[in-house]
């Protein structure tokens, strides 16, 4: 299970940390919130129960077992994401490049043309599949990447139905409308009360990881897990609740920033996935009264223990504006000594005898006691190994915090007008040219 160390929101001084009575404040919000959550209708914490979108998926993932070498998905922001946090932590970080790899998964999460150009010169269209994912059926990146892929499958004489699967809204969109004039394509609904951002446990994220051998059904076993945490009324028990309470009280008191960073290279792509859950759902103009507010909690990703040499002396030394999550993986999935020729020599004799987990994992210890001397909040959250039922835990940890935190701030978690306004100013732009 997910455990949290507050050792160090508790040490530092009152004005930058939570004393444990501070943490506790809000435990009768809970059972509140939790009314308030299921109302809004919401389905990113009870789709997991549906065990026939695990057998549909299965089902398709082995009757083409045999036809794809590459699978290439169309999508952006909650369309790609959670995709590419799927592969680099439950792949082997070189899935690609290596020579006896299995099916490989290739996300193009932008439109920038080399990105689209230069793919093709690494599959083969006749043995690749391309899953275009769209919530809504009409997001313009997603579709003028489709209507590229499919004329160039088209000009080699390839057809949709054998070499596209749709992800999208089970009635609406292009795309739907698309796939119920070619019912011949694979195509699977993304439940209309799940937002995209919140969508990686749905066919979003589940299709393409099936598809490259991840256990889909261990990965929702896991989400299963925290999102009985996250009904929990208990507070000891609810850790998503106990996260958005940690970064709302935080924020009161000026911490406005949250930082994630994982002792993990398998993780860096979850803090990715996160960056764009907190900061689009959070992110608002208005509360639901319709006061004015500009609320929000600025993400930012880093990655021990590579950004301890770049982003740990702003940290350190920089604004007293932030909240460090370290995420620990107890099990990193290999046990390296590091040689040490020099052993007599005192600039490095502190490494005799270690391995790189040591030096890993004491490298986020320093880093964090640093922190907490120089009045930083910092908190760890800790697993046991990066596998798919605790990734499933993480997701769900995060999309429960992030509905709570919310419900804290008084705004609807679930839209995101700021991002509605630039996408329609983009059509208009383009019209007019």
């Amino acid at each position: 299970m997910i455990s949290f160390d507050l050792t160090n929101l508790h040490a530092v001084s009152n004005a930058h940390g939570l004393s444990m009575d501070e943490f506790n404040s809000t435990h009768d919000r809970i059972s509140d919130y939790l009314d308030k959550i299921h109302a809004r209708d919401q389905g990113f914490y009870s789709v997991i129960d549906d065990d026939s979108v695990l057998d549909n998926i299965e089902t398709y993932v082995a009757k083409v077992e045999e036809k794809y070498k590459d699978v290439v998905v169309l999508g952006i922001g909650g369309s790609s994401l959670g995709n590419i946090c799927l592969q680099q932590s439950l792949k082997h970080l070189f899935e690609n490049e290596r020579k006896n790899a299995g099916r490989k998964l290739h996300v193009l999460d932008n439109i920038d043309p080399a990105l689209i150009r230069e793919i093709e010169d690494v599959v083969d269209l006749s043995t690749t599949l391309f899953v275009v994912v769209t919530k809504s059926g009409g997001t313009p990146e997603t579709l003028s990447q489709f209507f590229y892929f499919k004329e160039r499958c088209e000009s080699q004489g390839l057809s949709m139905e054998n070499h596209f699967a749709f992800v999208t809204d089970p009635e609406r969109g292009l795309l739907r409308k698309v796939a119920n004039e070619h019912p011949e394509i694979q195509t699977f609904p993304v439940p209309q009360n799940v937002g995209g951002r919140f969508s990686v446990l749905t066919p979003v994220g589940l299709l393409p990881a099936a598809l490259i051998g991840i256990n889909i059904r261990t990965l929702i076993k896991g989400a299963r897990k925290a999102r009985d945490q996250f009904l929990n009324k208990s507070f000891d028990q609810n850790t998503p609740f106990q996260l958005a309470t940690i970064q709302y009280l935080l924020g009161e008191k000026g911490k406005t920033m949250t930082v994630m960073m994982p002792y993990s290279q398998r993780l860096i792509k979850l803090a990715d996935w996160y960056r764009q859950l907190l900061a689009e759902s959070i992110g608002k103009a208005k509360n639901e009264a319709g006061e004015t507010v500009h609320t929000g909690l600025t993400p930012i990703n880093a990655l021990g223990a590579t950004d301890q040499h770049s982003q740990s002396q702003l940290y350190n030394e920089g604004p007293n504006d932030k909240l460090i999550i370290f995420i620990n993986v107890n099990d990193l999935g290999a046990e390296l000594t590091i040689p040490n020729p020099y052993p007599d020599d005192e600039k490095v004799a502190f490494l005799n005898g270690v391995s790189f987990n040591q030096l890993l994992k004491t490298e986020q210890k320093g880093t964090a006691q640093a922190l907490t001397q120089y009045d930083r909040p910092n908190m760890a959250i800790e697993i046991e190994r990066v596998d798919a039922e605790h990734l499933g835990e993480l997701f769900m940890l995060f999309e429960g915090s992030i509905a709570f935190l919310g419900e804290f701030y008084g705004i609807n978690a679930f839209d995101q007008p700021g991002v509605e306004l630039s996408k329609n100013l983009t059509k208009e732009l383009l019209m007019k040219r």
